[in-house]
């Protein structure tokens, strides 16, 4: 601990050591609400839409969110607004107002749960070991982020690290899991809020404000769609096209509405109502969050330039992720800097909870199950759900090894998003709103956009499809990103092209079969009426209008 960047003081380590026991703690004092799987993979259903929305952006709000797309801004500019603005609203207000009943009214477990009902086993099977692969990259990846914490802030070995980190949370979800989870993530949403919001306000002082801080930026870093129109006008080499089909029909609506991690917080909301608020409840803070990680991103470019800030080196690369943690360093007095790294501590516990917490639903739900072949009481899913846990956090620590490599991480997520949520969101979409839609054309869709987008993935990656990329991408030289953006909208394409013609020549269910999980064969009154003020309907509209000034503005 010697090379640490700084010397943290005694108030510093007492906050950071008091949040430790406070989670482990909570741990302990939810495990007597955790003895049905109902409450320990779904909180017992029976959170209010504002803790439930809390979570749920709390859930996607990780370190990995955090420290990722502060480093991304420093290669990209204000373009990752888009994955904070038509990269989320949009999908979010939709998964409230038109998925969430079919969600919601079936009592499903899971994603996959879901799957089953609309279509089949194989359906099912096929999105849970998908779902399962991805979460436990997403929670090595955020293992990682967490040790570059300790390693950028502390200067602690990147091994004790990862291992302090993971027996906490292997501790505390293992004893309440889903509830545990969401303590956790509300907790860890105010320490953000609180810990890390003066990183820009201090460092807009430090650098003279908001004009001296973009004088000298590039003028391709502050253009969110004008730069767009032509992809070698802009950092990420990325078509507006891309940008609108790519991440903003496909990989956010894969995500936020396809994605168990986040779902499931909703599904955790005490009724429909609140269930459907809970995403639109996130949106705001959602569209708020670029105050934080963008500006952060640019005070630390501008320091780089005039050499008042130097990032880490690993294996002689950049590493941009330590933008934030290096910040700190510079902002933060003894006391505040204790605050503010356990605003990062709590960023990733609760994003690591959340991985967690859904990898353990899903093995326990639509795969463990299955396998047994038999019914099994509430204790023994619950055993099972605890096994898992640990186990997830042993397979987590060796993905944090692998994903070392990667200079900005964030590339890797968006291309992982891609190849499991980009088609899943098309099979969940036909599954929805067209009753015609077969478990054989659902199954053999799914599978063939899976595959389109990682053999994308790998073509584009191994320079195999160099002299056809401007005919995927339409760009000559896209950017990491940018590839991610377009394999994302195939996959999603394939997997509803071959779903559709699949469909369209075998045989589907009947309409008994789909009542309550298809368009059409809802009953209205089961969707609720509540009073104009609680509507969901009334908010996200102002949600809309926000969304829509913001794209308006910063164009």
């Amino acid at each position: 601990m010697s090379n640490a960047i700084i010397r943290l003081s005694g108030i510093d380590w007492f906050i950071i050591v008091f949040y430790f026991v406070f989670i482990i703690a909570i741990g302990f004092y939810v495990k007597k609400f955790a003895k049905t799987g109902e409450d320990f993979f779904l909180a017992g259903r029976r959170n209010s839409s504002l803790i439930a929305g809390l979570a749920f952006l709390s859930a996607n709000l990780g370190s990995l969110e955090i420290l990722g797309w502060t480093g991304a801004t420093l290669k990209y500019g204000i373009l990752v607004c888009h994955w904070y603005w038509i990269g989320a609203i949009p999908a979010m207000l939709f998964l409230a107002l038109f998925m969430m009943p079919f969600y919601y009214h079936s009592k499903i477990k899971s994603i996959p749960g879901y799957l089953k009902h609309r279509y089949d086993e194989r359906t099912r099977v096929l999105s849970a070991i998908a779902f399962l692969i991805m979460t436990l990259l997403m929670s090595g990846i955020n293992m990682y982020l967490m040790a570059l914490v300790f390693r950028s802030v502390l200067g602690w070995n990147w091994d004790i690290s990862m291992w302090v980190s993971a027996i906490t949370i292997a501790i505390y979800v293992t004893l309440g899991g889903l509830l545990s989870a969401i303590f956790t993530e509300v907790v860890q949403f105010f320490l953000i809020w609180f810990g890390l919001f003066l990183i820009p306000f201090l460092g807009l002082i430090d650098v003279g404000g908001f004009s001296a801080l973009f004088e000298n930026a590039d003028k391709t870093f502050l253009s969110l769609w004008s730069s767009t129109f032509n992809p070698a006008d802009n950092p990420m080499g990325v078509h507006w096209l891309g940008i609108v089909i790519g991440l903003g029909w496909v990989l956010s609506f894969g995500y936020w509405t396809a994605d168990f991690l986040v779902v499931q917080r909703a599904f955790s909301a005490k009724d429909l109502n609140a269930a459907r608020m809970t995403p639109v409840i996130a949106s705001f803070f959602k569209m708020a969050l670029p105050f934080i990680i963008v500006v952060s991103g640019f005070v630390a470019l501008k320091l780089i330039q005039t050499g008042d800030l130097n990032l880490l080196v690993e294996g002689g690369k950049t590493n941009y992720d330590s933008a934030l943690p290096m910040l700190m360093t510079r902002y933060f007095p003894s006391g505040l800097l204790g605050l503010g790294v356990t605003a990062l501590l709590a960023g990733f516990m609760a994003g690591q909870a959340g991985n967690i917490s859904a990898f353990n639903t899903v093995w326990t739900y639509d795969l463990y199950v299955l396998l047994r072949r038999k019914k099994v009481s509430d204790i023994h899913l619950v055993w099972m759900g605890r096994i898992t846990t640990v186990v997830g956090v042993l397979l987590s620590i060796l993905i944090a090894y692998w994903v070392r490599q990667f200079p900005t991480i964030m590339d890797f997520i968006q291309a992982i998003f891609s190849w499991v949520n980009a088609p899943l969101f098309a099979t969940l979409l036909l599954g929805m709103f067209w009753k015609r839609t077969s478990p054989a054309g659902a199954f053999w869709g799914l599978l063939c956009g899976m595959i389109t987008s990682f053999s994308l993935f790998l073509g584009m990656r191994s320079h195999v499809l160099d002299n056809f990329l401007h005919l995927i991408t339409f760009s000559f030289n896209p950017s990491d990103m940018s590839k991610n953006l377009w394999q994302a909208w195939w996959g999603w394409f394939i997997c509803l092209a071959v779903t559709i013609i699949v469909s369209l020549y075998t045989k589907g269910k009947s309409d008994e079969e789909l009542v309550g999980l298809v368009k059409g064969l809802t009953e209205e009154s089961t969707l609720g009426k509540p009073p104009l003020y609680k509507s969901p309907y009334l908010w996200a509209a102002i949600s809309l209008l926000i969304f829509i000034f913001l794209n308006i503005y910063f164009w």
